[in-house]
């Protein structure tokens, strides 16, 4: 049987000038409720947090169920007295995604995510070396949302340069890994496009007017401005580096097909060369009488045997050579 310790998860609280790290319980949130403003990071939630997130916050069951399944889109909803958003960031892990949702109002700021969000660790140890309590609530929110967004750009950093490397070993020496390669980066790439895509649209409403957040006012609009700046930017590279990949995919085929036409050339002449060949010791190899009878010897075995041959060999190897094919 399990214990409430083995089925809630981990959390940090960030209230007043102090950073806590503590299991996440119906205590723990309702302390933290009691005070003042707080932002609460809940990491690799498990189902009985998202029902204590339900009965002690009283969020609306559909953002509960929103919060409960990951791999959704960026959105931002409107429940009341918070808002209830999907953000994504960058992360070491093999899809180089990691997924928060966030629960904001002007009490409190609760992000859950299963992945290892760093973004956040830097932002929880600048807080605690700050030594003062958060008193901009909108401020938290665009810190966070840019850290996250922000950590795109190490990523996209990495593929830029990988690409640069890849373009010169194609034209070097083309293999099967630099091909495979390419596909796994052009997967993530579309992986990326996902998640930023609806992110950079759910800030344009924002700048737009459609949606709002509890507290913002038309100071806070110009840092979230900020990030849907950073969010385009973003966007442009990544479709810069898709057809950047893309021309390496085209190069590294192109290297491949010019290879092989070399190959098939130099195989061609090597057939062309011993078709005459064969057509000699094909005919003198006949056994009808006169020959057998008229070309005996060693005289005429070293000029028919060994040097019509050598001077058909050496012939058409001078006629390829000033023809240009090899």
């Amino acid at each position: 049987m399990k214990t409430e310790r083995e089925d809630t998860a981990a959390c940090h609280i960030i209230q007043g000038d102090r950073v806590e790290h503590a299991e996440f319980t119906p205590e723990t949130a309702r302390r933290a409720l009691s005070g003042g403003f707080f932002w609460l990071d809940l990491h690799q939630p498990r189902p009985a947090d998202f029902q204590t997130l339900e009965e002690v916050f009283g969020f609306h069951r559909l953002a509960i169920r929103a919060s409960e399944q990951f791999g959704q889109r960026a959105k931002i909803d409107d429940y009341d007295d918070y808002v209830f958003i999907i953000l994504y960031g960058a992360s070491p892990d093999s899809d180089k995604l990691v997924e928060v949702h966030c629960f904001y109002s002007e009490k409190f700021l609760i992000t859950v995510h299963r992945d290892e969000a760093p973004a956040f660790t830097e932002l929880r140890v600048w807080y605690e070396n700050r030594g003062k309590a958060i008193d901009d609530p909108p401020l938290l929110l665009y810190r966070l949302v840019n850290a996250l967004v922000d950590s795109f750009f190490p990523v996209l950093a990495e593929f830029d340069d990988r690409i640069d490397d890849l373009e010169n070993e194609t034209f070097t020496n083309p293999t099967d890994r630099q091909s495979q390669e390419i596909f796994a980066m052009k997967r993530l790439l579309v992986g990326l496009r996902k998640a930023i895509t609806p992110e950079r649209d759910m800030f344009a409403s924002l700048m737009g007017g459609v949606a709002d957040l509890p507290g913002m006012t038309e100071e806070h609009e110009r840092y979230f401005r900020d990030i849907y700046d950073h969010l385009i930017r973003i966007s442009d590279l990544i479709d810069t580096y898709r057809d950047l990949l893309t021309s390496s995919m085209d190069v590294f085929l192109s290297t491949v097909s010019n290879r092989l036409n070399v190959v098939m050339k130099q195989l061609t002449v090597i057939a062309t060369v011993f078709l005459p060949l064969t057509f000699l010791t094909g005919f003198f190899g006949q056994n009808f009488g006169w020959l057998v009878r008229n070309i005996a010897g060693s005289g005429p075995f070293l000029a028919f045997g060994i040097g019509l041959e050598a001077a058909l060999v050496v012939g058409m190897l001078v006629f390829f050579k000033r023809r240009g094919w090899f």
